[in-house]
């Protein structure tokens, strides 16, 4: 017993010396308890003060990251091997907290949210939490915080979707979610013990981790990392995970989707990123994981573009939108890291832009008009003049037109694409760009369905409409114009 004590001593002052590189983490669990005590004692008119103290403990949290740069980018992997705090994961993090900062506004100003009898104060205490599961899921190295980061991240949105429950839809929505994520959660977790049996690490950095999947057949190295890929895949929504997708967005708030559809899914692309990296640079091993990832980017765009074609429901629309981008973002996955990292960041950073403005001008449009059906947009554009401006235009970047944000983003996907091309020579990446090509020609077909509508068409009753202005315009305003700077100065980002 004497003899461990050494050992146990050096093992505290080990994690104690780690926490400086958490501090930021550890904020966000101060804030979640504190919103706690808040929300009880003073929550003040519709959790005001609750709101206050989440935006405030958010963006205290950025800043306190901001003090560890230095440290950051030599990169340190902390707590015996669960997290790895480096430069890409500092990026992805702060688009996870911008993403979630956003959510949080788009919450306040809310209509369908702020009336309901259950009120907004406890979604706003979810807020913490989940970013905490997202920053771990960004940092995450081994096999076990991988699993509880995804779990994290998963419950706090199994109760979103489930938490504005006014119709049998909505209540449906969030039983698929739950049995799907929780069916998907399950497979991964059997592929994690499969990994470790073939590796005996839960470390993905650890060299044993590739040279011990090296060790046994091809199919035991398919199935084992297909299994995780899995849970992965639920998060990302690609093919053939996606079929959860259409039908809850079409059943939760456009508010939810919005955080649905970017936070959770900038944290998965960072955790497959980590988790892919160790399987490319492993030499010896005989499964080709790039062409895998290829052949689901292909699926993904296909059936996520030509899907959207025949939908009405903006709802389910932009569902089938979010996984022909993963699509997209895939094709930065299956390159080299020093090829793929800055363009699946800005792609990224104009995505989740792009997202929010899109789910925040549809939420407007549904608030004064009272529908989400794409055909009974019929002459809106002509009363809701800046909404279907701002809509035109986000539409217009995320079809990849110049000169906005989407466009310079498939840019750069392309060109990464193309590099790796003429050093492998590989006919699947050239496979990769036509698909993305002829794709982005599709997706004009749904996307200007929209303005099409808006804007040529005349409204079928003449029925008064408010057209009184919120924060949720202003700030769609502000993204925007942003998606057009990102646009004309990628270098912003980059």
């Amino acid at each position: 017993m004497n003899s461990l004590i050494p050992e146990i001593a050096d093992l505290l002052n080990r994690l104690f010396g780690d926490l400086a590189l958490f501090v930021s983490e550890l904020t966000l669990i101060v804030t979640f308890v504190l919103a706690i005590l808040v929300e009880l004692f003073w929550p003040g008119k519709r959790s005001v003060n609750t709101y206050l103290l989440i935006i405030a403990g958010i963006l205290t949290s950025a800043a306190l990251a901001l003090t560890d740069i230095p440290a950051i980018a030599a990169g340190h992997v902390v707590f015996e091997g669960s997290f790895k705090f480096d430069a890409p994961g500092f990026m992805f993090n702060r688009l996870c907290d911008l993403s979630v900062i956003l959510f949080a506004v788009f919450l306040r100003h809310s209509r369908e949210i702020q009336d309901h009898r259950k009120g907004v104060g406890d979604l706003y205490l979810l807020l913490p939490g989940v970013l905490l599961g997202l920053h771990l899921m960004v940092a995450a190295v081994s096999l076990l915080s991988i699993y509880l980061s995804i779990e994290l991240v998963s419950i706090v949105s199994y109760i979103l979707v489930g938490y504005i429950s006014k119709a049998k839809e909505q209540s449906e929505a969030a039983l698929k979610y739950i049995v799907f994520g929780s069916v998907c959660s399950a497979i991964m977790l059997y592929g994690m013990s499969l990994l470790y049996a073939c590796t005996g690490t839960v470390n993905i950095l650890s060299p044993e981790f590739a040279d011990g999947l090296s060790r046994v057949s091809p199919l035991a190295q398919y199935v084992a990392v297909g299994l995780v890929l899995a849970g992965i895949g639920f998060k990302l929504s690609f093919v053939p995970f996606h079929f959860w997708s259409p039908d809850v967005f079409e059943g939760a708030p456009l508010s939810v989707l919005s955080f649905l559809s970017t936070a959770p899914k900038i944290a998965a692309f960072a955790l497959l990123l980590r988790f892919v990296q160790p399987l490319y640079t492993a030499s010896m091993l005989s499964m080709d994981i790039k062409s895998v990832l290829a052949l689901i980017a292909i699926a993904s765009m296909i059936a996520g573009n030509f899907a959207a074609i025949k939908q009405d429901n903006i709802k389910r629309m932009l569902a089938y939108s979010s996984i022909a981008h993963t699509g997209f973002l895939l094709m930065a996955v299956v390159v080299e890291p020093s090829r793929g990292l800055a363009p699946i960041t800005y792609y990224l950073c104009v995505y989740l832009t792009m997202n929010m403005a899109a789910f925040m001008l549809a939420s407007r449009i549904e608030d004064q008009a009272g529908t989400v059906r794409i055909s009974e947009y019929k002459g809106l554009g002509k009363i809701f003049v800046p909404e279907f401006v701002c809509f035109v235009v986000v539409l217009m970047s995320l079809t990849g037109l110049p000169p906005f944000g989407g466009f310079m983003g498939k840019f750069l996907l392309f060109s990464a694409v193309y590099e790796e091309y003429t050093a492998s020579g590989n006919l699947l990446y050239i496979a990769l760009m036509i698909t993305g090509a002829v794709t982005t020609v599709v997706s004009l077909f749904y996307y200007f369905k929209i303005p099409l509508n808006g804007f040529l068409r005349e409204l079928d009753e003449k029925a008064p409409l408010s057209t009184k202005r919120n924060a949720i315009t202003y700030i769609s305003i502000v993204l925007t114009a942003l998606l057009l700077i990102f646009g004309l100065f990628p270098g912003i980002i980059i």
